[in-house]
């Protein structure tokens, strides 16, 4: 079996995730200008809500983060919720990591031992939520 390819059973062309927030442009600059993922669509407006999705150009993956007219709750449910970057090598995880530490993003222990054995290096985004970057792919 081939693993780096959709099975049969789940003929999925993309995979989106999404969440809202209350901090919209805070958060897109977070994953934009901090993280260095593309915007690659923003709507306003859309019954109520704004959103923006980012990720890598030409991916079938993305995130989308959303707010609406009415507010939309955005903190992380837990310390463990990661998004996990995987990369080809501490250097090009390290020119994240000074980008970040640019921004003024700090990064913060978290609970799981398993990350900090393998390197990674978990940053809180605007909302609280984790982004954790690891020096090499798992598999």
């Amino acid at each position: 079996m081939n693993v780096k390819t959709w099975p049969d059973s789940l003929r999925v062309a993309q995979v989106r995730i999404a969440r809202p927030t209350d901090r919209l442009d805070e958060v897109v600059r977070f994953y934009v200008d901090g993280l260095g993922l593309r915007e690659l669509y923003r709507f306003e407006d859309h019954a109520g809500y704004d959103g923006v999705m980012v990720g890598l150009p030409g991916a079938d993956y993305h995130l989308e983060f959303t707010s609406h007219v009415d507010g939309s709750p955005g903190a992380a449910p837990s310390a463990e919720n990661l998004l996990v970057l995987y990369f080809d090598g501490a250097a090009p995880m390290f020119d994240v990591v000074e980008r970040l530490g640019e921004f003024g993003v700090e990064p913060v222990a978290v609970e799981n031992p398993y990350w900090a054995a393998n390197g990674g290096m978990a940053f809180p985004d605007p909302d609280g939520w984790l982004v954790m970057l690891v020096p090499r792919p798992v598999f």
